[in-house]
């Protein structure tokens, strides 16, 4: 009988793991837009040190995303469709580049493109911390970053973790995230400040 129970708990927690490759999946089909808070907590690789930083989000398939930061400074990144624009308030300096040099398999790619199991490898991961995980490797060894965890609570897209290539973790958590939310097109649009630099790369 115990044998059975433990076979039984296992299958159950295989399936419920799953689940999340699934619901990623889900998201990426059916979720065309949403928006969000978001706090995102830098570590180093040996966790000594941390960063945290706060802002919005914004998206729409394909190729459309809009990060606000806010706190501690802030900093503009935009994605129209053909450009990825990246404003630092503080330096007054805007760098631009096309949109396919700049997502690739990122985890900004795997949020709003479409190509999930072209460019990553996905597998299940233990629930933890209230959320269900799955695991996204790229298939491409050469990107910028070695994975990425999504946590979902149910189907709400909840939080995102990434490690970059020099190991380095950063921990994205979504507050109110709204799905298929009705956004303004100029929201995905960057217009270079007056008197700014622009780097193009």
């Amino acid at each position: 009988m115990r044998v059975l129970l433990a076979a039984v708990a296992v299958c159950f927690s295989a399936a419920v793991q799953a689940d999340a490759v699934d619901t990623l999946r889900e998201f990426v089909r059916d979720v065309k837009s949403g928006r969000a808070s978001f706090t995102q907590t830098v570590s180093s690789p040996d966790g000594a040190r941390q960063k945290t930083s706060s802002g919005s989000f914004e998206f729409q398939r394909p190729n459309r995303f809009r990060f606000a930061y806010t706190k501690p400074f802030e900093q503009l990144i935009v994605a129209d469709g053909q450009k990825v624009w990246i404003f630092d308030a503080d330096l007054n300096q805007v760098s631009t580049r096309k949109i396919g040099q700049a997502l690739g398999a990122t985890p900004a790619a795997l949020l709003a493109g479409g190509t999930l199991d072209q460019d990553f490898t996905l597998s299940p991961q233990p629930a933890s911390g209230g959320l269900d995980w799955a695991l996204a490797v790229p298939k491409a060894k050469d990107g910028a970053f070695q994975s990425m965890k999504i946590g979902f609570q149910g189907k709400t897209l909840a939080a995102v973790e990434i490690v970059d290539s020099f190991g380095q973790r950063s921990l994205l958590r979504f507050g109110g995230f709204a799905a298929n939310a009705s956004i303004a097109p100029e929201q995905f649009r960057f217009t270079v400040p007056a008197g700014a630099d622009l780097i193009e790369q």
